[in-house]
């Protein structure tokens, strides 16, 4: 891998509302996926019969949107939020 540029590993600058959800950017992708993790886990928004979906609070929706949604949407859907 040495050389290549890691998409995971490149800073990016997150918007206000993702800022909200894992703390002040720019943060890697790797980063900010773990971090909104730690929101998740933190506040308890999975799904207590379907672990996949996540059940966003007002932090995370202001992100995500506010209806429950898959964790492999959720990705896309905070990757909006970087650039």
């Amino acid at each position: 891998m040495a050389g290549k540029n890691n998409a995971l590993q490149k800073p990016v600058n997150l918007s206000p509302e993702l800022e909200d959800v894992v703390g002040k950017g720019p943060m890697t992708r790797a980063q900010v996926t773990s971090k909104v993790w730690d929101h998740i886990k933190a506040n308890n928004l999975q799904d207590s019969k379907d672990k996949r979906m996540i059940n966003p609070d007002a932090k995370l929706g202001a992100v995500i949107g506010k209806d429950q949604i898959s964790m492999f949407k959720m990705t896309g859907a905070v990757s909006k939020h970087m650039s």
